[in-house]
């Protein structure tokens, strides 16, 4: 299936309660880079908070390919603030500072496969059976960037270790894929109405400070999000397509 028709199709899903999403459990949220559980899950994180359900969120990767070129930013200095500002988009979205999990891998080097992968995917495990988890979500393998992909994979490495656990990918740059692209079948899976949560999704994104604004002004080249990009991730649905055991 073409790219455009699978994310059509994913905006045409039907729309469910969180019951149908998780059954009465918690879920575990895996994103490739901080930001990304606000900007794909933010409402889900909400609304499952608000219900009194147990959230934790895996951050796979350090963040610190967003601005290689700021001498006001290193390395360790940039993921610090990336990882403060995750944090503060949690305590938005209703997590504790213990409800995050940094596993550091580098940014645009994640692995799919070997150790780093294999020890990854064990602390995803480790945070399902922690919070007795219902589902996991991750980012959708047909993503536009390697370590959305690479956290598919390890994911799915994962699964083995969590029996019963249900898993569902979100797409973030999905949307940005040439529409010819062949993604594989139609989606199955939910849409959840996320509408009452929307200003706080909102403001969990704009947490992310240095990848919303000018805050890292001394890279010209550095990353930062399109206004564009963040209204079509905050609109009043959140979509997960089911994967299959």
């Amino acid at each position: 299936m073409r790219a455009d028709t699978f994310l059509a199709a994913a905006d045409a899903l039907p729309l469910a309660s969180l019951d149908a999403l998780l059954g009465s459990r918690g879920l575990v949220i895996v994103a490739p880079h901080p930001d990304d559980e606000s900007l794909g899950c933010g409402g889900l994180i909400a609304a499952a908070r608000a219900s009194g359900r147990p959230v934790h969120l895996v951050v796979v990767s350090d963040g610190c390919g967003s601005h290689t070129q700021s001498r006001l930013y290193p390395p360790e200095k940039l993921r610090a603030l990336r990882e403060a500002e995750t944090q503060r988009a949690g305590a938005v979205l209703g997590l504790g500072s213990g409800d995050v999990t940094f596993l550091r891998l580098p940014d645009a080097h994640v692995p799919s496969d070997g150790p780093e992968a294999d020890a990854a995917a064990a602390a995803v495990a480790r945070a399902a059976a922690a919070i007795g988890a219902g589902a996991v979500f991750v980012t959708w393998r047909h993503d536009p960037h390697c370590d959305h992909k690479a956290a598919a994979a390890i994911v799915a490495r994962a699964r083995p270790q969590m029996p019963g656990v249900r898993v569902y990918e979100y797409p973030v740059w999905g949307w940005t894929l040439p529409p010819e692209t062949e993604v594989g079948p139609s989606p199955t899976g939910l849409r959840l109405d996320v509408s009452a949560y929307r200003e706080t999704k909102a403001r969990a994104v704009a947490a992310h400070e240095s990848q919303t604004t000018d805050l890292i002004a001394d890279d010209p080249q550095g990353f930062r999000l399109e206004p564009a990009m963040i209204d079509r991730l905050c609109g009043p649905y959140e979509r997960f397509v089911a994967i299959p055991a």
